[in-house]
């Protein structure tokens, strides 16, 4: 059987996609609560980033698919002391049945895949989430019935979460548009790769938003970003998710945000605490579309 890993959400087919959603909505109805397809495995969780959502889905989802997580936190093994990423993998792959790494850079993660014979997921990298926007079409499926024609409006910054959206929208039939700040719009590559799906993208949140389904928004500073934080939140204001916006869009729109949040920067708690929010739906989805992954390619 070829190795599949699971770095960007373009690695899997809409078939796939598909199927995997299918199988997250029968694990998390309980029908499959005695089912362990990973019975004897070991998966490591190679984490250079601190997490919790992505941590905790992925240490239970393992647990229940009845293999064994194995959490390898940051400074913790030779990679802090100089060891290449590639005789790193090569190692895992004798000890592991997967390894699923939260890191920087994503050159890391395919250097590491493409030294490892094991398959390797992305628990995130500053360029792509592909594990949290499998999560956010479970809840958009959920909340709307579907997902095709659905139109998602993105607000802040275009960052790893924007970036696996627009593969997703592409894969899926969403009509997505992104509303980000002057020079933080999403990776021009990510939107060359998904031609001839277009994503239009503004600088007027007010634009995006209008008639959304589906309102979208991230922390404006992420883990690791390097960029003056007082400058760039006072950039970012005008991009707040808060009612006055959420008016814009359709009456039973849903707002997401993959959390953590910043109550009162991105995203108000009228709106995060209100009627509209799927964001702790959205959150607990983690942990089902991590095991539909994790059976298909691990199991």
């Amino acid at each position: 059987m070829t190795k599949r890993d699971f770095l960007t959400f373009w690695d899997f087919s809409t078939e796939e996609c598909e199927t995997i959603l299918k199988r997250s909505r029968q694990y998390k109805s309980g029908g499959l609560d005695s089912f362990q397809p990973l019975k004897g495995k070991t998966v490591g969780l190679l984490f250079e980033k601190t997490s919790t959502r992505t941590r905790l889905s992925f240490e239970v989802g393992v647990y229940q698919l009845g293999a064994f997580p194995i959490y390898i936190g940051p400074g913790t093994t030779q990679l802090a002391r100089g060891e290449t990423i590639s005789d790193t993998a090569r190692v895992l792959s004798r000890y592991l049945s997967a390894v699923v790494i939260r890191t920087f850079s994503h050159d890391k993660i395919v250097d590491f895949a493409r030294n490892s014979t094991v398959p390797v997921i992305n628990g995130l990298t500053d360029t792509h989430h592909p594990c949290q926007v499998l999560a956010d079409l479970m809840t958009i499926e959920e909340r709307k019935g579907g997902l095709k024609g659905i139109k998602l409006a993105y607000v802040g910054d275009g960052n790893n979460v924007a970036n696996s959206l627009i593969e997703a929208s592409a894969r899926m039939g969403i009509r997505l548009t992104m509303a980000c700040p002057e020079g933080y719009e999403p990776d021009s590559a990510v939107i060359e790769r998904v031609k001839p799906f277009e994503v239009p993208v503004t600088n007027d949140p007010a634009e995006s938003v209008y008639g959304a389904d589906v309102i979208y928004t991230d922390v404006w500073v992420s883990m690791g970003d390097k960029a003056d934080a007082g400058e760039k939140k006072a950039r970012f204001q005008p991009f707040q998710v808060n009612d006055r916006l959420l008016s814009l869009a359709e009456r039973d729109a849903i707002v997401l945000h993959c959390l953590p949040a910043h109550r009162g920067e991105e995203i108000t708690d009228s709106v995060i605490d209100g009627k509209h929010s799927a964001v702790f739906d959205q959150a607990e989805n983690r942990l089902h579309t991590q095991k539909a992954v994790l059976e298909m390619i691990v199991g």
